[in-house]
């Protein structure tokens, strides 16, 4: 396993550390200090979307279906938020303080098709 600097050991081996590549061929470390909160959210966000699907397969009434695909979108919105905040106060603050325009312009790009 590579060594990260500045990077407790316990982070690395729980997989909070992302390691991307730039067009230029930079690479990048970001501390994702959300991911197990992510995790756990779209664990349950997805258990829930079963729970609709089988509601649709046993002809629950329609009024209850969509209250339940309400709350699942909900749920992935919220969990969306997280990982943006997350992407913000890390990514985003490294980016500025290296001058990443390409990671700038990415955020950008991701948070308009968010919020769509």
């Amino acid at each position: 396993m590579k060594k990260i600097a500045n990077v407790p050991t316990e982070m690395i081996l729980n997989g909070m550390v992302e390691t991307h590549y730039h067009e230029d061929g930079k690479e990048f470390k970001h501390n994702h200090t959300n991911t197990k909160v992510v995790l756990n959210r779209l664990s349950r966000a997805s258990g829930h979307l079963e729970h609709v699907k089988r509601m649709v397969l046993e002809g629950k009434d329609c009024s209850e279906v969509l209250i339940q695909l309400s709350a699942v979108i909900s749920a992935l919105n919220k969990t969306g938020k997280v990982i943006l905040k997350d992407h913000i106060e890390h990514c985003v603050v490294d980016a500025v303080e290296s001058g990443d325009e390409v990671a700038l312009k990415d955020v950008i790009t991701a948070i308009d098709r968010f919020i769509k």
